[in-house]
């Protein structure tokens, strides 16, 4: 009787010390989980670090068409603009902070006049707010970075997303993709 008391024992205390062990390595594995996602999010981060200028300063920084444009959300007029026909490959970036915002692999023709894109190279590079106009509202989207004016989305766009960013050519800049900037291959969407 002792002995199989013994056993049972020895049982439990195997089981419970087995227990605390999964426990611990659990909890552990959990924390450099956490720690790796908070990494993430800083370096996330330190890329979208916000740039706040004076404005005379961008006055100096941009043309008089960038800055109507960017920093008193204006629209440049439809088939004006240096992208909206652009068929290069390559990536355009912010005109005011040089972050990278839209693929040319994502680029399509709209119609409209304005180059269009139906996603962001991240979607935390570009931002949105409600633009309340005279005769509707819609959606602003801005340099998450900056706070610069780029354009409008629309929910009329192809698949995958369904989405037409429309930009203005004056809040960008393009550059063309070489052999040291190749950017990832994207499926092409089906054409609206």
């Amino acid at each position: 009787m002792k002995k199989r008391k013994s056993i049972i024992q020895c049982s439990l205390l195997t089981t419970c010390l087995t227990l605390i062990l999964a426990g611990v390595c659990f909890i552990q594995s959990s924390f450099w989980a956490v720690a790796e996602d908070e990494k993430k999010k800083t370096a996330q981060v330190e890329s979208l670090k916000k740039i706040v200028k004076p404005d005379a300063e961008w006055r100096k920084i941009l043309t008089p068409e960038q800055y109507r444009v960017v920093r008193r959300q204006g629209t440049e007029r439809a088939f004006t603009g240096l992208y909206w026909n652009n068929k290069a490959k390559g990536i355009y970036h912010c005109v005011a902070c040089d972050l990278p915002l839209f693929s040319s692999d994502t680029k399509y023709k709209s119609g409209t006049g304005w180059p269009s894109y139906w996603q962001p190279v991240k979607k935390e590079h570009v931002g949105e707010k409600i633009d309340r106009g005279f005769f509707s509202t819609r959606t602003e989207v801005v340099c998450n970075r900056c706070e610069g004016h780029l354009g409008h989305v629309f929910n009329d766009g192809p698949r995958p997303t369904g989405l037409r960013y429309c930009i203005n050519s004056a809040s960008l800049k393009f550059r063309k993709k070489t052999e040291t900037n190749k950017t990832p291959k994207k499926a092409k969407p089906a054409q609206k």
